[in-house]
C-alpha cells in the first residue's frame, strides 16, 4: 500500500480544510515546495496535490507551483482539482506529473473522462468524495446526484483502474478513516482504491492497508504530528 503525503494549495500556501469547509482552512506553510521536500526527505516516493482554488472554481490556478514541486523533489506526483479540459490534464502530464484526479468533470462530463482514460489509462484517478454516500462536486459545494458505489462501478465500467474515495465529513478531522465505505468498494469493484480523509493515527493507516486498500492519503495528521512518515515505511 502506498503512503501518499498530501499538500491541498490555496493562495499558494500549503492548508488543510475541515470537511472540505473553505471557511474553515488552516494555513501550515507559505513554501509547498519545502513541505514537499520535507516529505520526500522522510522517505515518501509519491506526494497527492490538490488545487483548491481550481477545485472550486474550475479555473486552474496552481499549474506551475505543482510542476514545481515535480521538478524540485523528484517525487511522483498524484494531482486533482480543477481539471475539466484535456488541455489542462495534458498540461500536467507533460509537466511530469504521474498521475490526474479527475472529480467534478468524471461526473459531469462523460465524453471527456471517457477520452482521458482512452488516451491515458493509468494515469488517470478518478476523483470520488461523498458527503453521506453522494459524490459531491464543484470543489465539494454541491450535490453530484449519484451515490458512491454505483459512480465507481460506472468509471470501472468505462475503463477506470484507480479511484481516491474521500469522506468528505471525515476529512480534516482526523477522526479515523471511513473503512466500511471503502471496504465496498475494495471488495464491490476491481478498482485500486486510494482511501482519503479522517486519518489521524499510526493505526489508522494500518487499517486502510488491512481492507485491501492499494493506498491512502495523509495530510492533517501529518501536519500535526499525529503520524510519522518515516515510521510509515519502517513498518512495510
Amino acid at each position: 500500500m502506498i503512503v501518499y503525503p498530501a499538500i491541498d494549495l490555496l493562495g499558494g500556501r500549503c492548508v488543510r480544510l475541515r470537511q472540505g469547509d473553505y471557511a474553515q482552512a488552516t494555513v501550515y506553510s507559505d513554501d509547498p515546495v519545502a513541505v514537499a521536500r520535507g516529505f520526500r526527505d522522510a522517505g515518501a516516493a509519491w506526494i497527492h496535490v490538490v488545487d483548491l482554488d481550481a477545485a472550486r472554481s474550475g479555473v486552474p490556478v496552481h499549474h506551475a507551483l505543482v510542476a514545481r514541486i515535480r521538478a524540485e523533489t523528484g517525487l511522483r506526483v498524484q494531482t486533482g482539482g480543477g481539471v475539466r479540459g484535456m488541455d489542462v490534464l495534458e498540461a500536467h502530464l507533460a509537466a511530469g506529473v504521474e498521475r490526474v484526479v479527475l472529480g467534478t468533470a468524471a461526473v459531469k462530463d462523460r465524453a471527456f473522462t471517457e477520452e482521458a482514460l482512452r488516451r491515458h489509462g493509468d494515469r488517470i484517478a478518478i476523483g470520488i468524495d461523498a458527503r453521506g454516500g453522494e459524490v459531491s462536486v464543484d470543489g465539494w459545494t454541491a450535490g453530484g446526484g449519484v451515490r458512491a458505489a454505483d459512480f465507481a462501478r460506472t468509471m470501472e465500467a468505462l475503463g477506470a483502474r484507480t479511484v481516491v474515495f474521500t469522506d468528505i465529513a471525515r476529512d480534516g478531522t482526523l477522526a479515523g478513516p471511513a473503512l466500511d465505505a471503502t471496504a465496498e468498494l475494495v471488495r464491490g469493484t476491481g478498482l485500486a482504491v486510494i482511501a482519503s480523509g479522517g486519518i489521524g493515527s499510526q493505526a489508522d493507516i494500518e487499517a486502510v492497508r488491512g481492507i485491501g486498500a492499494a493506498g491512502v492519503i495523509v495530510g492533517k495528521a501529518l501536519y500535526e504530528g499525529k503520524v510519522d512518515l518515516a515510521a510509515c515505511w519502517r513498518n512495510g
